[in-house]
Parts: C-alpha cells; sequence; structure tokens
C-alpha cells in the first residue's frame, strides 16, 4: 500500500486531496500475509500504517532509501512502533564508518529533534547496511546505490516466490545510470521511481538530482519493466496537474501515476487497486 507519495515535504491543502499529501512510505504485505511486515521509507505517510494495523503493534522492518527528512521524519510519529510491544528493525545505507543509530541520530537528537532513537519505545534495532543482497522479512533485498544528492542513497530491489518490485523514489536519470541500476530493475513487476518534475523543469530536476517524468517512462521501457508507478511528486504539483500527467499515459497501461491509498498487487503485474 501507498502510505505517502510526494517528495521533499508534505503537502497538505485542497489542492492535495485526491493524491494525497504525505511524503514517501510504502507498506508491503507478505504474500498470504494479513498485516505489512516490511516498509519501504519513512515519510510522514508511516503515521498511516498506525490505523492500516487496527491498534496492533508493528513487528517488522523498515528499509530507508537515504536519511533526508522526508524519508524519515514519520519515525517518531509511528504510533504502532513507539509503543512497548513493537519490534522494529530499521536499515540504512551504511556511510562514512558510522553506526546506523548514529546516522539517524545526526537529525533525531536534541537540539533537532525532542529524543534520540533510543527515546522510541519497543525493541528497536538501528543496522547500516551495504549495497548487495540481504533477507528481510523473508523477502530477497537486493539494495543498490543510485546517483542522488546529499548522502548515499540505495535502490531497492524486493523479491520472493509471487514477483519482484523495485522503490527508487530519489534519483537522477540525466547524470547517467550504470549497470547495476539498469540490472536492478531489468524485468522487474513493479517499479516505483522518481517521477518528481516534468521535462519543462529539467534545470530543477538537474540541480536538485531528481528524474522526470518522462526520465522515469523511457528507463523503465529500455530495462522491460512491466508496470511503472509514478512516484515521488513535487510538493507543488497539484492533483490537476497530476490529473493531467495521468491522462498523458492514459492509453498506457504499464504506466501509473501514484496515489496515496492505492494497493498494488504484484501478482497480477502491478494491478491497482483504489
Amino acid at each position: 500500500m501507498l502510505l505517502g507519495v510526494r517528495g521533499s515535504t508534505p503537502a497538505p491543502g485542497p489542492d492535495f486531496v485526491r493524491y494525497g499529501g504525505h511524503t514517501s512510505c510504502v507498506a508491503v504485505v507478505p504474500d498470504g500475509g494479513e498485516r505489512p511486515t516490511l516498509v519501504l521509507d519513512a515519510g510522514t505517510g508511516l503515521r498511516e500504517l498506525s490505523a492500516q494495523l487496527g491498534g496492533a503493534a508493528f513487528r517488522g522492518s523498515i528499509l530507508v532509501s537515504h536519511l533526508h527528512w522526508d524519508h524519515v521524519q514519520g519515525l517518531p510519529f509511528f504510533a504502532a512502533g513507539d509503543r512497548p510491544d513493537a519490534e522494529v528493525s530499521l536499515y540504512v545505507p551504511a556511510q562514512n564508518g558510522r553506526s546506523g543509530r548514529d546516522l539517524l541520530a545526526a537529525s533525531m537528537a536534541p537540539p533537532n529533534f525532542p529524543i534520540t532513537p533510543e527515546g522510541l519505545e519497543g525493541a528497536w534495532s538501528f543496522r547500516a547496511i551495504d549495497a548487495g543482497y540481504h533477507t528481510v522479512e523473508d523477502f530477497r533485498i537486493r539494495a543498490t546505490e543510485v546517483k542522488h544528492k546529499g548522502g548515499r542513497t540505495f535502490g531497492y530491489r524486493i523479491s520472493d516466490e509471487t514477483g519482484s518490485a523495485a522503490y527508487i523514489p530519489d534519483h537522477v536519470i540525466s547524470a547517467g545510470v550504470g549497470d547495476e541500476v539498469r540490472d536492478l530493475i531489468h524485468d522487474v513487476d513493479v517499479l516505483l521511481h522518481d517521477a518528481q518534475f516534468v521535462e519543462s523543469e529539467r534545470q530543477w530536476a538537474d540541480a536538485y538530482a531528481h528524474s522526470t517524468v518522462e526520465d522515469a517512462v523511457a528507463l523503465a521501457r529500455e530495462c522491460g519493466v512491466r508496470t511503472l508507478v509514478l512516484f515521488h511528486h513535487g510538493p507543488a504539483r497539484t492533483d490537476d496537474a497530476l490529473d493531467a500527467i495521468a491522462a498523458t499515459y492514459a492509453d498506457d497501461v504499464t504506466v501509473h501515476v501514484a496515489r496515496q491509498g492505492d494497493e498494488i498487487d504484484v501478482r497480477r503485474l502491478g494491478e491497482l487497486h483504489r
């Protein structure tokens, strides 16, 4: 389920209702499961997961693509994870020889925030991981470094016996895409990819190290992606503007514009439920 589809900052207000205003967060339910056990990023959309759990504590893992504010702001406001019976493993990209806890505490500690990571209730672990293959919550995870700005950034491919999904919310395609990234998304069933800008905003896309909608579509087609979900919408991109993007690809069943609340069935090659 897509719990937050915005980039950079939340987008409140009447112009951002249909597509939602929360920042990046995706909850993954294993095949045959009833509740999410894996979460991709911890933006403000993470707050929505508590309601989805129906009062239960979260027991699972969170994969963070990178440590920019819009991807971790939801952590201290995640009620289902901030309680004595919660069990949460948080994974962040390793960098500068620092622990996962210390990397998170660079922004989540006084004077920047009232509590440190240890202030979260429940059994939390904070792990810095390198690129490569990992097993998390019975999923096969491949972490690959992608080009972005301001700290190490990973794209992830998540696989099990039912299918595969890739998640690359921040990525500057125009700076060049290496073979490892192409391999990461090759023939994937579903790709959620950075589409913060449009081609007329190329100057800003390059300056802020993000992709355009057109970049994402071209890369997905080149790599044989079965379903592309345009994600990480710019915070000023109104519902009407996103409707216009959706209309551009209305005849292409392989391209979707992410909406908060969407459910994606990987088993059905990215079939969306709204």
